[in-house]
């Protein structure tokens, strides 16, 4: 049976026509009404409304899971599902009628629009698509139809990042509404998220998000097409497929209108347009959505309301019945319909629903909606266990439902955790408010509507935490609203905008945290720094007014300020006045910034100056004179350090009183080097290591990031590393020695060691440790000491420096020994542990000396000792372990050409013509070594066993030790002669080395005999 269309209006059009509004104004204009909408969020809305009308006494809210209902309620706003069949109220209003062609819900809309009416009154309100079906089915209707307040354009297709802001995105996927949001987090500072899965709270809560403008984008299902008054400028379609309940289909336009139309709001114009993987709109559905012409409604979904509750069988037949009127047509099964079909294969089920009233109980706890989205046969299965329990006991049992109440109080977890729990208790919700189905339905709708309520703001926070940045939303709020800004900066640094975390600020710089990007960024920063303003300011005044005690050049070439880098050296032509660069962001300006800047280059000034102040006073010396300034200057190019051997003949003109005048400025005279000693310690050689390579673009080459710790150390050698650049052993005070890097004041203590070694002449005092023959020497504890080496490595270093090595047995070093001195000898057999106690003792004070960097007026290395027996000789050759089965040569020392090292390390010709030099990376010809060698090998029984003159090139000796025996053997020829080391008469006297430690003590002795 139909109703009349006499008293009947249809209030048709497009979105934004006011239907909803109107429909509001004439409900409160009666004492009584009903209004029944498609969503329980736009039924909460208009709720609100009304109730802010007629007062919330007045006015009762009715849904499936929620109901409000004040004694003497005028006014009623319901789900369409909830609308009561018949009704004495004054008003009816349904909204959106065009819902009654949708193929899941359309059969409600059909039968209230067909069967209910108001006493006085009743509107229709939906499409202008609906205006044929209506004049077909209700003859004597009102059509009204209403022109759009707004006009609707057509804005193209725009990546998800550059939408406008007041943009609502639309998808029909709760994974794709998700990663569109997440999306717009990262890009635009958050979204607000609406699907229809999400309880009435938690879609409020979102939605109020929007409205207020903490976010500018709305991410949400068609849900939004249903009513919902938003302030929306733009529609974005990132889908245009959905699953309608049964398939996968395109939207029609109709629909698509009803979405787009949510753009524009009363007479702002609103666009619409596509996003993401939609391909833009042919012309004609453009023209089409924007003239709001789409295709009419053709026939409605039906399903009988007369049902036949004899049996389960009878009450199917009834659903199935087919309507009778033009028109109509019959809907699919419906979820409530599903149910049954299941449940009627159960024999329990037929059994048990043998009455009409348990047919109809039956058919009541069918209706409960699957908020949980699960399969047919499981929501069947909960079903059967309500019914059982209505039918046997009366009620639901209350321990069941207490139990599945209990699962479901849990706020931990994350959104679709917390969305399928909302769904649970959603169920029991509808239970509660099912009346006669609990015992004690009031504390139940309380229970299960303070959970819900809990779960809905535990999910709230969930989506405004993962799709929404805070920090950004607010600034952008306050942004809008054009208000100073709050900012606070922690004492690390951190700052902090309207309390939301954004950055880091070091120094001069703010560094955002990460998340402040898209197109909002610059907003963002803006925020900040506008906020920051006063503290750049006050932190240049700061600055300029710190001590140099607040100010430090890091190794990285960085100036910092209390920790914090606010400039970087930059190298220029004069290596001592590197360029300052001065790390800020605009932000700093005018006179603030060249304040900082010129309190900057005045502390780089003078930490070089102050650090490197033996160097700068040797630049500006003024008192020297001819080769001594020349002297001086390539001292001060080479940044304090010269090898002796490359300025050897300038060393050698000078007089005494230009070399006294170089002393008083730090300038010692060494035998390998001209060097200043009060450079090499750790601050200055770091320095000066630093500025080369401001110079020479060297930061980045290799060792030098790796060769300030040890510098930093104040090491006396270093194990060297052949990928380092050898460059910076020299700029940090090391010489280049093979394996190893040697301090360059710690390789004169070590010529100290050995000048004496090479001038003690057998016979005339006790031979000193290590003297072999007056021409030769072995390595001592001292000198491994000094040097932190090994054996092998004093091999390298001795080599490096332009030593050449003979080798002789332990036992033929021993027999000559013995012959030199047979006292020694006697003393090595009764040497004992004692002895070597003291000489243990005696090394830890050599290692301890070694540390110290040697200046000017250190004394002379005391090597005078009791003559070493040969034992102790051959235990130094082997180390401290036992002795192998056959024991290692001992080396017997000597110099390479002339004694480099007592004549002032020029560089001299060796025996084939050549220059010899002291190089760094210690390059020798190993086949001229191995040919020595081996001629050593085949001469020593000859040498010692018949006590022959040994061979000059081996440094040989008369049995009688006499220096003036030696010579060339006639059976040599003359280039084999060349390569020897000969034996020459002694020379005659040479004046004094100014130079030579020992000069001072010669002069005392002439005045003590005086």
């Amino acid at each position: 049976m139909i109703l009349s269309g006499r008293s009947v209006t249809a209030v048709l059009g497009p979105t934004n026509t006011g239907k909803t509004h109107y429909a509001i104004e004439r409900m409160v204009a009666h004492g009584s009404g009903i209004i029944g909408l498609p969503l329980r969020l736009l039924a909460r809305e208009v709720y609100t409304r009304v109730a802010e009308r007629v007062g919330p006494q007045n006015v009762a809210l009715v849904t499936g899971e929620e109901k409000i209902s004040p004694p003497n309620a005028r006014f009623s706003v319901c789900t369409v599902e909830a609308m009561p069949r018949e009704t004495k109220a004054s008003f009816v209003a349904i909204d959106e009628i065009q819902l009654a062609g949708d193929l899941e819900r359309g059969h409600i809309f059909t039968d209230r629009l067909l069967n209910l009416r108001g006493r006085d009154e009743t509107l229709l309100l939906g499409s202008a698509t609906m205006k044929p079906i209506l004049l077909q089915l209700l003859p004597g209707i009102t059509i009204v139809e209403r022109p759009r307040l707004s006009q609707l354009f057509y804005a193209g297709q725009k990546k998800i990042t550059r939408l406008p802001q007041r943009t609502a995105i639309v998808a029909f996927s709760a994974d794709e509404v998700y990663a569109i949001a997440e999306l717009i987090r990262r890009q635009r500072g958050g979204a607000a998220v609406v699907l229809g899965a999400l309880s009435p709270r938690t879609r409020n809560a979102q939605v109020g998000l929007y409205q207020e403008g903490d976010v500018e984008y709305l991410v949400a299902t068609d849900a939004i097409g249903m009513g919902l008054n938003l302030d929306v400028d733009h529609v974005a379609f990132a889908q245009d497929r959905k699953f309608d309940g049964y398939q996968f289909r395109n939207l029609n336009p109709g629909e698509l209108g009803q979405i787009a139309g949510r753009a524009g709001r009363h007479l702002k114009d609103g666009t619409f347009g596509v996003t993401g993987r939609v391909d833009p709109f042919d012309d004609e559905l453009v023209e089409r959505l924007q003239s709001h012409e789409f295709d009419n409604v053709k026939v409605l979904q039906w399903r009988s309301a007369q049902f036949d509750f004899s049996s389960v069988s009878a009450l199917q037949r009834s659903l199935d019945a087919a309507p009778r009127v033009e028109g109509l047509t019959r809907a699919l099964p419906a979820i409530d319909q599903q149910a049954l079909e299941f449940l009627a294969r159960y024999p329990e089920i037929i059994d048990l629903a043998d009455r009409p009233d348990r047919v109809e109980t039956l058919w009541e706890a069918c209706a409960l909606p699957d908020y949980r989205r699960i399969t047919p046969a499981q929501h069947a299965d909960l079903i059967q266990s309500l019914f059982f329990d209505l039918v046997r006991y009366g009620t639901v049992n209350e321990d069941f439902l207490a139990e599945q109440v209990r699962r479901a109080d849990r706020t931990d977890g994350e959104i679709d955790t917390l969305s399928a729990r909302i769904a649970q208790i959603r169920t029991w919700t509808y239970v509660s408010n099912r009346p006669g189905w609990l015992a004690d339905p009031t504390h139940w709708q309380e229970k299960t509507r303070e959970i819900e309520d809990r779960l809905s703001d535990a999910l709230h926070e969930r989506l405004t935490k993962r799709f929404v940045d805070r920090r950004t939303s607010v600034l952008m709020k306050r942004l809008r609203e054009n208000a100073m800004l709050e900012a606070e900066i922690s004492v690390n640094g951190d700052v902090f905008v309207e309390g939301h975390a954004m950055g880091q600020l070091a120094g001069f710089r703010f560094t955002p945290i990460s998340g402040t990007e898209g197109s909002d960024a610059k907003a963002v920063l803006a925020a900040a720094y506008k906020a920051l303003a006063l503290e750049f300011e006050a932190r240049a005044a700061r600055l300029h007014a710190s001590g140099n005690g607040d100010l430090a050049i890091s190794s990285d070439g960085l100036v910092r300020w209390l920790g914090d880098p606010v400039a970087r050296l930059s190298g220029t032509d004069h290596m001592l006045h590197p360029r300052v660069i001065l790390l800020a962001d605009e932000q700093l300006s005018g006179t603030a910034r060249d304040h900082v800047v010129a309190r900057i280059e005045r502390f780089v000034n003078h930490h070089i100056s102050t650090v490197l102040k033996p160097l700068d006073d040797l630049s500006r010396a003024e008192d020297l004179q001819g080769l001594a300034k020349g002297l001086a200057f390539q001292l001060v190019e080479n940044l304090g350090v010269l090898f002796r051997r490359d300025v050897a003949d300038d060393v050698k003109t000078l007089d005494q009183d230009a070399r006294a005048s170089m002393r008083r400025y730090g300038v010692r005279f060494g035998a390998y080097h001209i060097f200043m000693p009060a450079l090499l310690k750790p601050a200055p050689a770091e320095l000066i290591t630093l500025l080369w390579a401001l110079k020479n673009d060297g930061l980045d080459k290799p060792g030098y990031g790796d060769l300030i710790p040890i510098l930093a150390a104040g090491r006396t050698s270093v194990v060297t590393d052949t990928s380092f650049e050898r460059t910076f052993y020299k700029l940090a005070g090391f010489r280049f020695l093979g394996k190893r890097a040697v301090r360059i004041d710690i390789l004169e203590r070590l010529a100290d060691l050995i000048r004496p070694l090479l001038q003690w002449k057998p016979g005339t005092s006790a031979r000193p440790e290590g003297a072999y023959d007056g021409r030769r020497f072995t390595t001592t504890t001292a000198m491994l000491s000094i040097l932190g080496a090994t054996p092998d490595d004093m091999e390298e270093i001795l080599k490096g420096l332009g030593y050449r090595a003979d080798s002789v047995t332990a036992e033929e070093a021993a027999a000559f020994l013995a012959a030199q001195s047979p006292s020694a000898s006697a003393a090595a057999d009764n040497a004992t542990a004692a002895d070597d106690a003291e000489a243990d003792d005696a090394d830890k004070e050599d290692a301890g000396d070694a540390s110290a960097v040697v200046d000017e007026g250190q004394k002379p290395v005391d090597v005078s000792q009791d003559v070493t027996p040969a034992a102790a000789i051959v235990d130094a050759a082997l180390g401290e372990d036992q002795a192998p089965a056959e024991p290692k040569p001992v080396l017997l020392w000597r110099p390479g050409g002339r004694n480099d090292n007592q004549r002032g390390g020029a560089r001299q010709p060796d025996r084939r013509g050549q220059g010899q030099r002291a190089q760094g990376d210690a390059r020798t010809d190993g086949r001229s070594e191995g040919r020595r060698d081996e001629r050593a090998r085949d001469n020593r029984k000859e040498q010692f066993g018949k006590n022959r003159d040994r061979d000059s090139n081996k440094g040989g000796f008369s049995g009688k030790g006499d220096r003036n025996d030696r010579g060339p053997r006639p059976d040599r020829d003359t280039k084999a002669q060349g390569n020897r080391f000969e034996a020459k008469p002694p020379r005659k006297e040479k004046p004094v080395d100014p130079d030579s430690p020992f000069a001072k003590l010669a002069a005392l002795k002439e005045q003590m005999k005086k």
